[in-house]
């Protein structure tokens, strides 16, 4: 039996993103041999999505163990030279072939931790097998990344992303039938990246005029943004804290339109189809970093406490359905 490792942590965008070269990992040893086992290392608040796209026969939850906290390392050592939870040599069951979709130093670092004979390996490693270290890697758009880095391991095509398998039930919320995803957060450390709640308030307003009921979405940390935007649009409803994230993939494949800052939520609504707009200040090259869809656009402004509602309106009206 083939054994195949994929590592992929996170964050939310990338490891959806990442849904393109997992699909093709699994179709192309499952052609060469049907009983392939596939494993997944995963940060904790992947593992279900993991789980959920039956990709994979194995999850394994990363903890990423400091380099000084031994026993996480070991548990590490242990996955990744495959040897059973008693580390007996004789035991061992090593991986045919590791695939670091993550890329970072941590991740690349992990193929030291290997010990010989070492498996085949695809990522940014120093004596990986399959190295990618083309120089020009970090200026492409993370699609086309991946999908280099698996054409130098043999794998000529990647499937766009795929999210057919995650859903959700979202018949309590009692949603109006025209709505619009308001996604107003972002990583807590980059406030850089989030156009201001206020203007999302009066962007709500203005899609309340136009027959259009706002609703906001996110996690409980934007519980501040929501109460501002509430203010501003009473009308809009506030599902901030109490959507998964396969509730959030079924509402935003009922959505009219997604309008949201940089962040994880946005390729979701993207990759599921919605029409989706996404903000993007000079703190990120959308690029590189812009969800892909169908339906997906963006617009930039170096500082986005300078995007006017106007222009955000404009380039929304321009996504919603029957416009061009």
């Amino acid at each position: 039996m083939t054994k195949i490792l994929v590592i992929k942590h996170g964050a939310l965008g990338d490891w959806l993103l990442a849904t393109s070269p997992m699909q093709a990992i699994r179709q192309h040893w499952l052609a060469i041999d049907p009983a392939t086992h596939f494993t997944l290392l995963t940060r904790q608040p992947f593992a279900g999505l993991g789980q959920a796209s039956g990709w994979f026969d194995q999850v394994v939850v990363d903890d990423c163990p400091k380099w000084h906290q031994w026993r996480g390392l070991w548990r590490l050592v242990r996955l990744l030279n495959g040897w059973r939870a008693d580390g007996q040599p004789e035991k061992r069951q090593r991986f045919d072939f590791i695939y670091d979709l993550q890329t970072s130093g941590r991740s690349g670092l992990y193929h030291r931790l290997l010990l010989p004979p070492k498996p085949l390996w695809s990522g940014i490693a120093a004596g990986a097998s399959h190295r990618h270290n083309t120089p020009h890697r970090r200026q492409l758009h993370s699609l086309e990344r991946l999908a280099e880095q698996m054409a130098l391991a043999s794998i000529a095509s990647c499937p766009p992303p795929n999210l057919d398998w995650l859903r959700g039930e979202v018949a309590d919320f009692n949603l109006p039938s025209r709505y619009a995803l308001l996604i107003p957060g972002c990583s807590p450390h980059r406030p850089e990246k989030r156009w201001p709640a206020e203007l999302y308030g009066q962007l709500a307003r203005a899609l309340i005029g136009q027959g259009i009921t706002p609703v906001v979405v996110g996690t409980q940390a934007e519980a501040a943004e929501a109460a501002v935007i509430g203010r501003v649009a009473p009308d809009a409803i506030n599902l901030v804290g109490q959507t998964s994230f396969g509730q959030l993939a079924s509402l935003a494949r009922g959505a009219a339109l997604a309008v949201g800052n940089d962040t994880g939520p946005m390729h979701l609504a993207a990759i599921v189809g919605a029409p989706s707009l996404t903000l993007f200040s000079q703190a990120s090259d959308p690029t590189r970093m812009a969800p892909r869809g169908v339906m997906a656009s963006w617009i930039r402004q170096d500082q986005l406490q300078d995007l006017s509602v106007e222009r955000v309106m404009d380039a929304a009206a321009a996504l919603l359905p029957g416009k061009s």
